[in-house]
């Protein structure tokens, strides 16, 4: 009765949701289109495709090592993505070309599942990290569909939410095939949500066994000669929405007093901010580029990394690494991102997206977690001052990045059983 309840909601509020996108295709036209995929609206298949479901950027990122481990194992099981934003198809599309089929995600109605489930017929359903919808794991559950929770993250706070709404909660934990968890605390977190504890696998975080694209440094080296491979460079990694730019340009404003030639590269977690972010910093006073642009030089102060898919090149072009969504609530972004390429973190205290592995990073020595933007400010400068001692920090975050590397296999293994995949 409480998930008609919701389905009620959600078609009421499906209004609003079509509204929130034409806002978005103002400043990103790819949300414009596309738009009857949303509502199912797609060919009809008879190839039974391995569905994989990550919501945008990141999860398709996590997600990649075990679509390349699928690909070259299982070449006759084709692979259907979905997404919910653009830039998580174009991701996809960059990531894997024509080798994976692609299309957006449905809404979570009823009468849109049961047409898209009828018109793909799936062997199956990844769902990457904590993208849990009532109606998608009962439509899956009522066709007999196995469901896999791949790479699972859930914080103390998100679990709370989840509680709260625990007659919601409950049927999808118990529609779960199996659930392979990051950590064991978060895995215990499921269980306690309703999860039956032999469904739960604790297979460690994929990201750890992520390799940076090959050409990640060389091209990093390159961006250096255009601004002066002598200088410190800084990069704020993912920002967020509700001011963190900002305090990452005042961060650096008081960097720039004492050491006149550091750079700091901006780079916004959203296409749509990236136009924001630069007359922020122009505002400012700084001499700005764009990587769009290709117009850095000698006198650039802050270079705005606008372009999607290069930011393992921004952080191999770093000296110092901040992770943002850490200054703001929205829970930080991905802290192993510079430390595989043995770079020195520094994070918010708002960690919640990533609480157990930013804590193991800490405590090895590779990940300095700051309270606000003074301690930032503060702990920067010692780095600054010290070259050695931020490498000695970013050889202990890469270090730690090997040391917890397997999860990957784990994971594949566990997808093979679950799906009843052939060797």
């Amino acid at each position: 009765m409480i998930r008609h309840l919701y389905s009620c909601l959600f078609y009421l509020g499906l209004p609003l949701a079509l509204l929130k996108l034409w806002k978005r295709s103002r400043k990103a036209p790819a949300y414009a289109q596309r738009i009857g995929e949303r509502f199912a609206h797609i060919p009809q298949r008879d190839d039974q495709p391995l569905w994989i479901h990550a919501v945008s950027v990141g999860e398709t990122v996590a997600i990649a090592p075990l679509i390349e481990q699928l690909l070259e194992r299982q070449p006759d099981i084709p692979l259907l993505v979905t997404t919910t934003t653009p830039t998580g198809s174009e991701r996809v599309k960059t990531l894997f070309g024509d080798r994976v089929s692609h299309c957006y995600c449905p809404y979570d109605l009823p009468h849109l599942l049961h047409r898209f489930l009828k018109r793909v017929k799936p062997r199956g359903l990844v769902i990457v990290e904590t993208e849990l919808w009532p109606n998608m794991l009962a439509a899956c559950a009522k066709r007999k569909i196995p469901v896999l929770l791949a790479n699972a993250r859930l914080s103390e706070r998100s679990a709370r939410g989840y509680q709260k709404v625990s007659a919601l909660t409950r049927p999808m934990m118990q529609q779960l095939s199996c659930v392979a968890a990051q950590d064991n605390e978060g895995g215990q977190r499921f269980v306690e949500l309703g999860l039956s504890p032999e469904k739960l696998q604790v297979t460690g975080s994929i990201k750890f066994d992520h390799q940076p694209p090959a050409d990640a440094v060389t091209n990093g080296l390159e961006l250096r000669k255009q601004w002066g491979e002598h200088r410190p460079v800084l990069i704020a990694g993912s920002t967020r929405e509700g001011g963190e730019d900002g305090m990452l340009l005042e961060v650096f404003g008081q960097l720039k007093q004492p050491y006149s030639e550091l750079l700091l590269i901006l780079v916004p977690r959203h296409l749509e901010r990236f136009d924001s972010a630069t007359q922020q910093a122009e505002a400012a006073g700084w001499n700005t580029s764009r990587r769009s642009l290709n117009n850095a030089t000698a006198q650039t102060d802050v270079f705005v990394g606008d372009s999607m898919g290069e930011m393992a090149t921004y952080y191999a072009a770093a000296d110092l690494c901040f992770v943002g969504g850490s200054l703001v609530e929205t829970g930080g972004q991905n802290p192993l991102e510079p430390a595989m390429l043995g770079k020195p973190v520094f994070m918010g205290p708002h960690l919640f997206n990533f609480s157990d592995i930013a804590k193991q990073l800490e405590q090895a020595g590779g990940l300095t977690v700051v309270s606000n933007i003074d301690e930032l400010t503060k702990v920067l400068k010692q780095r600054l001052e010290n070259p050695e001692q931020a490498r000695q920090q970013g050889a202990t975050a890469h270090a730690f990045v090997e040391k917890n590397q397997g999860a990957l296999e784990r994971l594949y293994q566990l997808t093979e059983n679950v799906f009843r995949l052939e060797n």
